[in-house]
């Protein structure tokens, strides 16, 4: 029954008795902490009496001695913070050396150096160093030639982050990297001048090497065809060479040559509108009989056989022809 109370007790005062005891130590500067990326400046009575930079755990008291009782009664203690920021400036007005309105974006990052410079050296060292790059853009980069502006941005660069370097380091910053990220026309109507110029040159490029292309093509056209000609002609020139030297190798061999001609005969004559009588081999008798009355049907009278052959119409001759010129006169 007894532990039960002291337990309690024991309970409440770790709760509520430590972290006040901890807190006075605090606040009298017996310790502290600084976190990582973190300095504290201790002020009393108007002047900077400790500065602490390194994270961990400090103790004021040893380094201020009894100063560190009443520094954070009726001193200042400052936080500052070490850790990297950047910031980008829009469109800052500038004019090319022809006179073109061109606004350039800049982004630069920067960091805490010097707490103590940071904290008394400007009111507004942020606001003062974006006012300063601003200031150096301006003023570093007017009147250079658009093609410069339009195309050396790293150089562009290096002379705004020299141009505001030594004063940023005063104001107790640490300049990092400055770049022109963005370089743009002002004016709409030049905006849209130009976007029709670059239309517009863009469809003559595109027609120039359509045109080209189709030239091209029409020289490997023309160049196929003349080859193609060519061949042919000289295809059809050898033809009659081949057939002849063909027909001169047949005219060798007597039996070919034989045949050949007889089958060139028989073609001639299928293809000659004539009657054909074929008479089986062995038939001797049978052409006697037939040429006997082929004779007897020549013998008959001119009407007879004209009565008889009604398919044939010999043309009729002039009775009087027409005596021919005397070649002697």
């Amino acid at each position: 029954m007894i532990a039960l109370p002291i337990a309690f007790v024991t309970f409440i005062v770790c709760w509520i008795a430590v972290p006040i005891f901890f807190g006075l130590l605090r606040l009298f500067g017996f310790y502290t902490t600084v976190d990582e990326m973190q300095s504290k400046v201790y002020v009393l009575f108007g002047s900077v009496v400790l500065i602490l930079n390194e994270p961990g755990l400090h103790s004021p008291f040893l380094r201020l001695g009894p100063r560190a009782l009443i520094v954070n009664l009726f001193g200042t203690v400052h936080n500052v913070d070490h850790r990297l920021d950047q910031e980008y400036l829009r469109s800052q007005p500038v004019n090319s050396e022809e006179g073109t309105p061109m606004g350039i974006g800049v982004w630069y990052e920067m960091r805490v150096g010097e707490p103590v410079d940071f904290l008394f050296r400007n009111t507004d060292p942020r606001g003062s160093l974006r006012a300063n790059v601003a200031n150096a853009t301006v003023r570093c980069l007017s009147n250079m030639p658009l093609e410069s502006l339009l195309e050396n941005r790293h150089k562009m660069s290096r002379v705004v982050r020299g141009e505001v370097s030594p004063k940023s380091e005063s104001w107790g910053y640490q300049l990092g990297s400055i770049y022109i990220r963005k370089v743009h026309f002002r004016d709409a109507n030049m905006i849209q001048q130009i976007e029709q110029k670059v239309v517009n040159r863009l469809r003559q490029v595109t027609s120039a090497i359509r045109q080209v292309g189709a030239n091209q093509v029409a020289v490997i056209k023309s160049t196929a065809e003349k080859e193609a000609a060519s061949e042919f002609a000289r295809a059809a020139a050898m033809r009659p060479f081949l057939v002849g030297k063909a027909l001169q190798e047949i005219g060798q061999d007597k039996e070919i040559l034989e045949a050949v001609f007889e089958i060139l005969e028989t073609q001639n004559m299928l293809a000659g509108d004539v009657e054909l009588t074929l008479i089986p081999t062995g038939q001797k008798e049978l052409l006697s009989s037939l040429l006997a009355s082929q004779s007897q049907k020549f013998n008959q009278p001119h009407e007879a056989r004209h009565a008889q052959d009604h398919s044939y119409h010999p043309p009729d001759l002039h009775p009087n022809p027409p005596p021919f010129p005397d070649t002697h006169t």
